[in-house]
């Protein structure tokens, strides 16, 4: 019975660092992507942006959420119950965010088409 726990702990760790690493590579990619972007001045910056700290956030979450399998006292169930409840506000701020982005883009998208058919039928 213990070898299998220790075989859980073992499996759990490596989840854990597997889904921590995962979130930490789409952050920075998204980062990245965010500041080539800006410079290119593209008009869905923002959005990218907003959408690949989101899924790093879930990412990292899913980690945090698994490191609740091998907790053994109070003290950290209650750090890792305070870094989940954080990490769910970024995740709801950032997909409000993402919501606000993705209709000011459609709207500014529907803009130029108005503008563009106006355009067009005076010609």
């Amino acid at each position: 019975m213990e070898y299998l726990e220790d075989l859980l702990i073992l499996v759990t760790r490596a989840a854990i660092l597997i889904f921590e690493c995962i979130g930490v590579g789409v952050i920075t990619f998204s980062g990245l992507q965010g500041i080539v972007n800006y410079i290119r001045r593209k008009p869905n910056t923002r959005l990218l942006l907003a959408k690949g700290l989101s899924m790093g956030l879930e990412f990292k979450l899913g980690g945090e959420i698994l490191r609740t399998v091998i907790i053994r006292d109070m003290s950290e169930i209650i750090m890792v119950g305070a870094i989940i409840i954080l990490r769910t506000i970024l995740a709801v701020l950032i997909h409000w965010e993402i919501k606000n982005e993705e209709e000011e883009y459609e709207l500014s998208h529907q803009r130029e088409e108005e503008k563009e058919g106006s355009e067009d039928s005076r010609s």
